[in-house]
């Protein structure tokens, strides 16, 4: 019986694994984007209790705010209306020049005093959990693209999205960098998250 040449299937075993290798694309998976709040000294970390705006989900992923149920469609402005409030004295450290919310003393004082917290439960759905979080941030997109209109007549998402950009100069990144930093100092994202076991 003659035999078979198997030399060259080496060869061509590799090159089909090199070219799987090289074509294949190996997807990521990717969490919600949230940055730690920095270290502070335990004298400043004080909040007072009007500027904490407490959101909690049950295991049957209910929503409560301050203790009371209500739709996950009310909570984008349930949080405008927290954090745009403005309950700070006029000629206060405090008092927002900017803010266009009721001004009610038992809410929050100012948009950079103000703090969203959002406990659930280990049971909680991840559905539920992903919903909200959606809508507290298009909450602070909301007034963060409001001042944005008003102090540049842009838009604050378009402009985090051309800065994002890489076809985008240099020179307009860095003045695209200076009016987000901007906004985002007059509506920093305050979430603090709290998991009960």
């Amino acid at each position: 019986m003659p035999k078979v040449n198997a030399g060259s299937m080496a060869d061509i075993a590799f090159l089909l694994l090199i070219f799987f290798l090289v074509t294949t694309s190996i997807e990521t998976d990717s969490g919600i984007d949230r940055i730690m709040p920095p270290l502070t000294d335990s004298s400043d970390a004080k909040i007072k209790e009007r500027n904490i705006l407490r959101i909690e989900v049950n295991d049957r992923d209910e929503l409560f705010v301050e203790e009371k149920l209500v739709q996950i469609e009310d909570l984008k402005e349930i949080a405008v209306g927290f954090l745009d409030n403005g309950g700070a004295t006029l000629g206060t450290e405090d008092f927002c020049d900017y803010c266009r919310g009721h001004r009610d003393l038992t809410s929050s004082d100012n948009p950079s005093k103000a703090v969203i917290s959002l406990t659930c439960q280990r049971e909680t759905g991840y559905g539920a959990y992903i919903t909200i979080q959606n809508e507290l941030v298009a909450a602070y997109n909301e007034l963060r693209n409001r001042e944005s209109q008003r102090l540049f007549k842009e838009d604050y998402s378009k402009m985090v999205e051309h800065y994002e950009s890489p076809g985008t100069p240099l020179l307009a990144k860095e003045r695209l960098k200076e009016r987000i930093q901007r906004i985002q100092k007059l509506f920093p994202q305050k979430i603090a998250e709290v998991k009960i076991e």
